[in-house]
């Protein structure tokens, strides 16, 4: 496979870069662990949605669980915000995304929001789709709030001061978005050979060091990066370049055809 031959030989390239109505409240006390989602700020991720919809102007957002390593079972998760006195649950859809519920009351008692799964088992993004968009395509506006709200929320799981794109310099949606050297990673839904930009006339297949996680991740790295299984589904696109406009369809050439429906 692709992934494991990838997986196997690389190190990093320059181009990485209110309760709801009807909605039951119940009274857990919970231990939570430190590397769960933090609930306040997948909540200020939401609320960076709203406040930057230019980007994506009729978009959805969605936040959605992946696997990082092979063995998880993504079937059937239970999803739930605790917080020291409440407990929320939250429905996962069957594609495993789903919607955060606003609570005040998980709110103040700054809850972690947790998966029926080992957190590092797992990573989790934003998802912000546009409608109308082709299939085997996304638009680039809503991969660049995609990024600001994944940042803001705190989703990425990246844990190594051996990816630069986590350090200091750029911890904040500002620093990783806006720059050439805080790439942020995202994950096409199948493996993918190529990676396409087009706005109009002008086509551009972005160079192989922005797809497979930099294309190279040695086996030492892996462990801490998200990518970790997904590595061969794996590309970063060039938020940060203003001649590219938000109506530009990144496309991807896949190395499998989509499956099809049951």
């Amino acid at each position: 496979m692709l992934g494991l031959a990838l997986a196997a030989g690389f190190l990093a390239s320059p181009w990485l870069p209110a309760h709801a109505a009807g909605q039951t409240t119940v009274n857990v006390k919970s231990t939570r662990d430190p590397v769960d989602k933090s609930y306040r700020k997948m909540i200020r991720g939401m609320e960076r949605f709203e406040r930057e919809r230019a980007f994506a102007p009729n978009a959805t957002l969605r936040f959605q669980l992946l696997p990082r390593l092979p063995s998880v079972d993504m079937t059937g998760i239970t999803l739930r915000i605790a917080g020291d006195s409440v407990s929320v649950p939250v429905k996962v859809e069957n594609d495993n995304t789903f919607v955060l519920p606003r609570n005040e009351q998980a709110l103040q008692e700054d809850a972690a929001v947790l998966a029926s799964r080992k957190t590092s088992s797992m990573t989790w993004r934003a998802r912000i789709e546009s409608p109308g968009v082709p299939a085997g395509s996304r638009r680039l506006g809503d991969l660049r709030l995609e990024c600001r709200v994944g940042k803001e929320a705190g989703l990425v799981s990246n844990s190594s001061p051996m990816f630069g794109w986590i350090s200091d310099a750029l911890s904040t949606p500002e620093g990783v978005c806006t720059s050439p050297d805080g790439n942020y990673l995202f994950f096409a839904e199948r493996p993918i050979f190529s990676v396409t930009l087009r706005a109009g006339d002008r086509v551009e297949t972005l160079p192989f060091s922005m797809l497979y996680a930099g294309g190279e991740q040695t086996p030492d790295m892996l462990p801490f990066c998200d990518c970790q299984v997904l590595l061969d589904r794996t590309y970063y696109v060039p938020l940060w370049d203003a001649s590219w406009p938000d109506d530009t369809l990144v496309e991807f050439d896949y190395m499998l055809d989509a499956p099809e429906a049951p």
